[in-house]
């Protein structure tokens, strides 16, 4: 065969043919539809380097850049009794949990764990709105009171990050019985002198805004976070007006007094590191080789001595 054959038409059919290109190398922003690469997306922890729109993290990922190191120990939670009311839509109810356990790879809307943020010691609560839209069942109520026992049992602050649809609708008012659970659990730590931050991540609505993410010390939010009870639809066809621009994101509620602070994912380790270690008092953290920072010691200032008389010089 002609080198025609073995050389110029395989570099030829290699330039011309068709790559198989993985699905997942590439994402669209939720806001102005730009295109990122994955390792891009990971290293911003999911937020658009165009125009900065936060889109969703898993609880896991979340855990791993708040943590130092992204070490951190899950802490086990009490399984509840599972469909206590034989709930059934178009699904049984252990089916959507079925499904959702394997669409998402987590037991349930809540995770659960404990490390060292800033070197602190802290238990974090991370509520994942990918399982079925995070709704507040039994589990999630099991959660929290977990979270608020290891935390007291630390003696370190409980951090929550809620993003959540609301009640869960398969387990009817046993669902609603954790709005005073999860409330109880929040004393406990705020009765044991430790801090209880919020940290609320679009969308948090219903009865978890009514409970549990609005009782903390301190309330932060993401850039443009939906937070409300009732969503602004609702409201519209039920006042039949138009509401401000902006209403119920968390600009806004930052503006009207509901909320501390808004701060950028990248930001939020940092942020909430300092945040404890002013709640608990605690010194400075040290950078790199630098030695912690000597405290001040007030000591009382001597009096000046009286001026000793001198004595007359010769003529």
């Amino acid at each position: 065969m002609s080198w025609i054959s073995n050389f110029t038409r395989p570099m030829i059919n290699s330039l011309f043919s068709r790559r198989e290109v993985p699905e997942n190398l590439w994402s669209k922003c939720d806001n102005c539809g730009t295109m990122l690469f994955h390792r891009e997306l990971s290293d911003a922890l999911n937020t658009c380097p165009t125009c900065d729109h936060h889109m969703f993290i898993t609880p896991r990922d979340r855990l791993s850049a708040l943590f130092d190191g992204g070490l951190f120990t899950t802490v086990e939670v009490t399984d509840p009794v599972v469909d206590p009311l034989h709930f059934k839509d178009q699904k049984p109810y252990p089916k959507r949990l079925a499904d959702a356990r394997k669409s998402t790879g987590e037991h349930e809307a809540m995770l659960v764990a404990e490390g060292k943020i800033g070197d602190l010691t802290s238990v974090v609560a991370v509520q994942d709105f990918s399982f079925m839209a995070g709704s507040m069942g039994m589990y999630v109520g099991n959660a929290i009171i977990a979270a608020a026992k290891r935390a007291v049992e630390l003696h370190a602050p409980l951090i929550l990050f809620s993003a959540a649809g609301g009640a869960r609708m398969q387990e009817g008012i046993l669902s609603l019985m954790q709005m005073p659970r999860s409330t109880v659990a929040v004393d406990m730590v705020k009765e044991a002198g430790l801090p209880y931050v919020v940290v609320l991540t679009h969308p948090t609505t219903g009865g978890v805004t009514a409970s549990y993410a609005m009782l903390g010390d301190i309330h932060i939010a993401e850039p443009n976070a939906l937070i409300c009870f009732a969503g602004p639809r609702v409201i519209e066809q039920t006042i039949r007006e138009k509401l401000p621009e902006g209403f119920q994101r968390a600009e806004y509620l930052l503006d009207h007094g509901m909320l501390d602070r808004v701060v950028h994912r990248l930001k939020m380790r940092d942020e909430l590191a300092t945040l404890l270690r002013l709640l608990l008092k605690e010194r400075p953290r040290s950078h790199g080789d630098l030695p912690p920072p000597t405290p001040v010691v007030e000591t009382e200032e001597a009096e000046p001595a009286a001026p000793q008389p001198q004595a007359a010089k010769p003529a």
